[in-house]
């Protein structure tokens, strides 16, 4: 009963809320005590706001009581990602040299999430800056994925570690992150859960410390493609603050307006055309996920893209690690303040990329774009594995390997959105993603394909053991 509370997925928690089975005060206590027990192993969350959480909780409760209904999620608890501003608040985004640092501003993010009446449990642990896919933090602490063993300490990926970890350990049902290559998805894949990478420009930027202002996107990562899709509704639209949003085109479509999946053109990869070697156990959840659409009535088949995903790669890297260096160049280079060596290392790389070298990479995505759009015209997804691998163990980790990057960066190059989807378990008991590709804006296609494929399989159910135990909880009286 505890354990099922702990790993509910959004619209299971909301409904109990409305059959009043629980309040969001008990509900918010009952999260706020997981934390207590469990973030000494996980180290998910740099700042809980226990206090805070439970006034607004108890406000919640006063509204819904009343008839006020301020959303589909209002009364459930959020973490959000530390690179999310809250005047008055400490933001690090995952930096020592950051940790005195009092936000003057709010993200439009946490905006609405408050005004959809959630309840903000605190922020999450995350790579240094947003600049690392490993999820480690050599300087504030590197999140422990759930699913390690005992006496091991897998990677959580990143830069979104600490949003990852919450959902999976039952510490928060819905984390928020940032993706610029690959950071909500890669931590979503690690982790076993649903991780969105929204189109650039559909959710606000406004009040989060930026990696590439170019390639940034804010997105959700949860237990259900639904849950996911409800995150989405909530947070997007236009944002006078942030001119990235005034472009938005909806084309018509709301991402809770699903039609029917069966039918979608999906394309995949063939082994010859990825950019780095798959493990085995990964590209045999990834042949079971083919085979689970194609059963499902969808026209799954190979094709050849048009590009070279490895080129994309590294042509993405220009431009992240240029703006990534114009955005900390003032502070990055003082020997006085602690930066991670890599992290230092990478973006002071960045100063010696030339204007010839950065506006050729940004003419070079412009046209990939283009050839992108192209070539889906012919497709509704492109579907590829999230990361070539499992998560791997700390120590083994070259953190300046973009491995781990290999199908989830391009997406951000090419203005896609994706969804990563819990697709299998290594022998081991280590979670496996697969990942849908869609055309800018057509957010609704990954939700249509992804809650089909959710309702057949049961691998987003899966709870790692180790956090499993019941936490007290009050029952309404």
């Amino acid at each position: 009963m505890m354990g099922d509370v702990a790993f509910s997925s959004l619209t299971e928690l909301v409904e109990n809320l409305k059959n009043r089975a629980y309040s969001s005060v008990e509900l918010t206590q009952f999260f706020l005590d997981r934390i207590s027990r469990y973030d000494c192993t996980t180290h998910a969350f740099t700042a809980v706001y226990a206090k805070e959480a439970l006034m607004q909780a108890h406000a919640a409760d006063l509204q819904r009581s009343s008839g006020l209904i301020l959303s589909p999620l209002h009364g459930l608890p959020v973490a959000v990602k530390d690179i999310c501003e809250i005047s008055g608040r400490s933001t690090t985004a995952g930096s020592q040299a950051w940790s005195k640092r009092v936000s003057s501003v709010t993200a439009t993010v946490v905006e609405r999430l408050q005004a959809a009446g959630m309840i903000l449990l605190g922020k999450t642990h995350m790579s240094e800056f947003s600049f690392c896919g490993w999820g480690v933090n050599p300087l504030m602490g590197t999140p422990r994925n759930p699913w390690s063993g005992p006496a091991s300490h897998r990677v959580p990926g990143g830069s979104s570690s600490g949003s990852g970890v919450a959902v999976a350990a039952g510490l928060t049902p819905l984390a928020i992150g940032s993706d610029t290559g690959g950071s909500v998805r890669i931590p979503a894949a690690f982790n076993g859960l649903t991780g969105l990478k929204p189109t650039y420009g559909r959710i606000s930027l406004y009040g989060t410390v930026p990696l590439s202002g170019t390639l940034d996107s804010i997105g959700p990562i949860a237990r259900t493609v639904q849950d996911a899709a409800l995150a989405i509704r909530i947070l997007e639209g236009f944002d006078a603050r942030d001119p990235g949003t005034r472009g938005q085109i909806r084309s018509g479509q709301d991402p809770m307006q699903t039609g029917l999946a069966h039918n979608l053109r999906v394309a995949i990869m063939s082994p010859s055309q990825y950019p780095v070697m798959v493990s085995d156990e990964v590209q045999s959840a990834t042949d079971s996920a083919i085979l689970t659409f194609r059963s499902l009535g969808m026209n799954v088949e190979y094709a050849k893209l048009p590009f070279d995903f490895a080129d994309l790669i590294m042509t993405q890297g220009v431009i992240t690690s240029a703006e990534a260096y114009w955005q900390h160049a003032d502070y990055i280079e003082d020997p006085d303040l602690a930066f991670g060596p890599s992290i230092r290392r990478r973006i002071i790389g960045g100063k010696h990329i030339t204007a010839q070298a950065y506006l050729a990479a940004l003419a070079h995505r412009r046209n990939s774009m283009v050839q992108f759009n192209r070539w889906m015209q012919r497709y509704d997804l492109l579907l590829t594995p999230t990361v070539a691998f499992v998560a791997p163990s700390i120590d083994d980790v070259d953190v300046e390997s973009k491995s781990v990057l290999a199908f989830v960066r391009p997406v951000s190059y090419l203005n896609a959105c994706a969804i990563s989807l819990p697709a299998g378990f290594s022998k081991n008991g280590l979670p496996i993603g697969v990942q849908l590709i869609a055309k800018p804006w057509d957010e609704s296609v990954l939700i249509d394909a992804g809650n089909e494929f959710q309702r057949v399989t049961d691998w987003h159910r899966r709870r790692p053991d180790g956090f499993l135990q019941a936490t007290a909880f009050l029952a309404p009286a």
